[in-house]
């Protein structure tokens, strides 16, 4: 079984365990991709660009949380309660928001991130925030990272069903939630930049070749939403920041973030980076 398929069985088993709650799972990050290139490949959806990357291999879970379940913890208790009984265990590095449970040979297996929209969607409650982390009070033993560059998150969700096999066998689907491509890109620039300067190079090419693949997946209907998002959060700090991430990076193809995205091993020289560019830059102008 590779990879992706262990990933959709072990979302599948966390899925099965909430079924009976009124937790809502959107999933981000690489494994987020995937799903979305999947459901577009599936529905033939025209996108904003024809040409794809093959999908890159992931072992994380990147499942954002509704601020309203860290602000009222007691909802967040049947979460707390699948993770402990699926095997999951703390990694102690970012304990209560990143979780990993290991495969039958004990080595690294699938690992769990749990995060939420930004801090400011806390103030005046009685969650406690700060850049690492959202705790709510009273405490559950779970956490979630706040992303404060995800000010959209919960906004225009595209919903679909994972369906798959269980880890007991049985053939089951259930209801997933992800974020705009507007969201994602943001999200995704700030990820590029955090990991540019890591001494392996692996991570800023995979968020790198993220971002053309989110564009790719990018549907006509979602494209027409972009304006609206821009007008509405064009004074925002950390938009004008994606702006300037876009212009140092990937304004032309001799920058760094395209040149990171050529090396990735998922790259392919069909890829459409002329066009790639010109959207990322319209999206982001000021």
């Amino acid at each position: 079984m590779n990879t992706l398929n262990v990933l959709r069985t072990s979302l599948l088993d966390l899925l099965w365990e909430l079924r009976d709650t009124d937790i809502t799972i959107i999933i981000g990050g690489g494994y987020g991709i995937f799903l979305k290139t999947a459901y577009v490949n599936e529905h033939r959806i025209r996108t904003l660009l024809n040409e794809r990357p093959e999908s890159r291999s992931t072992n994380d879970l990147d499942l954002f949380l509704r601020p309203e379940l860290l602000i009222h913890s007691e909802k967040l208790k049947p979460l707390s309660a699948a993770i402990e009984k699926l095997g999951y265990k703390v990694v102690e590095t970012a304990r209560a928001y990143q979780f990993i449970k290991s495969d039958s040979n004990g080595k690294g297996g699938i690992k769990i991130d749990f995060l939420t929209g930004p801090q400011s969607c806390f103030q005046g409650t009685k969650a406690k925030t700060d850049g690492r982390r959202v705790r709510p009070n009273p405490s559950i033993g779970l956490h979630a990272h706040p992303v404060d560059e995800a000010p959209t998150f919960e906004d225009s969700l595209l919903t679909l069903k994972v369906s798959g096999i269980l880890s007991t066998g049985n053939a089951w689907d259930w209801e997933v939630f992800l974020p705009h491509p507007f969201s994602f890109l943001m999200m995704k620039l700030f990820a590029f930049r955090d990991r540019l300067t890591d001494e392996s190079k692996e991570f800023s090419r995979y968020h790198a070749l993220d971002l053309y693949s989110i564009i790719s997946t990018t549907s006509e209907e979602e494209w027409n939403a972009f304006a609206a998002f821009r007008k509405r959060l064009g004074a925002e700090p950390h938009f004008k920041e994606s702006g300037a991430i876009v212009e140092e990076y990937f304004s032309a193809k001799n920058k760094a973030g395209i040149i990171r995205m050529r090396e990735s091993r998922y790259y392919r020289p069909d890829l459409q980076l002329d066009e790639f560019i010109s959207i990322m830059k319209e999206t982001f102008h000021s």
